[in-house]
């Protein structure tokens, strides 16, 4: 990434006009919660807390400015979960979209599965722009019509139309969960998929809604020997039989497929040890992993606890090859942190295309990108206050204690409400996608 600070806003939506209301007051159905482009880049689809899901599409490049890059605009919306009530347990379940995951494209159409806290859904996102005219058995309107007074044989034709896009559930994955679904991982065969929650991962066919198969299940017999919980899962990007999942002890357990139907032994474990100077009350809680990720080489994982995100080798299992601070300067700040609930905040981390830069979340609406070569790194701002369409982004600074600079900001006057929990990085391109709270915002490096 040429410099960090050539990083360019390309188009800031703000995501509440987008669902039609007045940015006044955050409801908290607006609230963005997963953001993901799909394999291409073209469309980029975010969930929220109120179970509706916005896709933007990519602009084609305009001849008159060949030199500006596309700008991506609402291309559909629809609402994917409804809340529910299981009565039985006594339990709301949330619409919130916990993650969405894209399909590769194979026709015209495109396909995503979408999960809230206890079902994954199929969804299939296509275009119409003609409609047929002419029924034999039904008249314009759509009523059926009197067969005695059909006299004439009639073809049906097709008209054009304007645009319209459609989404339509395919498949709905049901009552397979008992726990909150965290993550959902397409495999690399395409043929299936995962989905894990707190204490079991289950496996399944695309064609197949009413079955799984359980293949991690960590449920000790008597919930009172409970240590640890799954955070989240993935599958490998090009082994179909290999994944992983992290818990909450700060472990991550690479999983082979091909050695046992349930997955119970590990194929190798990822742990590094604790400095006993460094335990503190804290320690199990800020050591939680909230989130794992494959490399595109399918060579590194990457994991983000509470202050730190951490890359791992496959071939080496007893501690990570690079660790980067996200915001350290937290550290003294962990009791208060606590006390807010802060403390469970769950960050997300992403890869650039080439596996060169890493990119995570902080509070105060930064973000911080890590190069892995250079081993620089910067702290950006997404604030609608500070960022004008097609301005530079200026690097943040954040001053623990003494006399603070004119650029920089005090620790103490950080706001833990204004988080960048979610984001995403375009597979192939230096353009990222940052969820603060009800505003998205498309950032892209700067176009000479």
């Amino acid at each position: 990434l040429a410099g960090f600070g050539n990083l360019m806003q390309d188009v800031l939506w703000c995501f509440s006009q987008v669902k039609g209301t007045v940015d006044i007051g955050v409801t908290e159905a607006d609230i963005i919660s997963t953001v993901e482009f799909n394999h291409t880049g073209e469309l980029l689809a975010t969930g929220d807390k109120g179970g509706r899901v916005v896709i933007f599409q990519r602009e084609q490049e305009s001849k008159n400015q060949p030199h500006r890059r596309g700008e991506y605009n609402v291309y559909s919306t629809f609402q994917s979960h409804e809340p529910e009530f299981d009565y039985l347990k006594s339990l709301e379940i949330e619409e919130k979209i916990n993650k969405i995951r894209w399909l590769p494209q194979q026709n015209a159409a495109y396909f995503l599965l979408s999960t809230n806290d206890k079902t994954v859904k199929l969804w299939k996102v296509s275009e119409r722009d003609k409609r047929p005219e002419g029924y034999n058995l039904k008249d314009e309107d759509g009523r059926l019509r009197d067969p005695s007074m059909i006299t004439v044989l009639r073809v049906p034709v097709l008209r054009p139309m304007d645009l319209m896009v459609e989404a339509t559930p395919r498949r709905v994955f049901a009552n397979a969960h008992t726990y909150h679904i965290n993550s959902i991982s397409v495999n690399s065969d395409y043929e299936t998929y995962m989905s894990a929650d707190d204490l079991r991962i289950n496996l399944w066919n695309f064609e197949i809604t009413n079955q799984s198969f359980n293949i991690v299940d960590i449920k000790p017999a008597n919930m009172e020997e409970l240590t640890e919980v799954i955070t989240a899962a993935e599958f490998h990007p090009h082994h179909c039989n290999t994944f992983v999942y992290s818990s909450s002890k700060g472990t991550i357990r690479l999983c082979d497929m091909r050695t046992s139907a349930l997955c119970d032994r590990h194929a190798k474990f990822f742990e590094e040890p604790e400095d006993p100077s460094n335990r503190s009350f804290f320690s199990e809680i800020i050591s939680s992993i909230s989130d794992v990720k494959f490399s595109h080489s399918g060579r590194y994982i990457m994991t983000r606890d509470y202050l730190t995100v951490k890359v791992w080798d496959l071939n080496m299992e007893n501690r990570p090859i690079e660790t980067y601070q996200v915001h350290d300067y937290l550290r003294s700040k962990l009791c208060s942190l606590y006390e807010n609930d802060c403390i469970f905040d769950k960050f997300e981390c992403v890869w650039n295309g080439s596996d060169s830069v890493i990119m995570t979340g902080s509070y105060n609406n930064f973000f911080r990108m890590f190069d892995r070569n250079t081993k620089r790194d910067v702290t950006l701002e997404a604030s609608r206050e500070n960022s004008k369409p097609r301005a530079i982004l200026k690097p943040r600074k954040v001053c623990v204690g003494g006399k603070r600079r004119k650029d920089e900001i005090s620790v103490d006057s950080l706001d833990f409400s204004k988080k960048i929990l979610h984001t995403a990085w375009h597979p192939s391109e230096n353009i990222i996608a940052v969820a603060a709270t009800n505003n998205l915002y498309i950032f892209q490096d700067k176009v000479n």
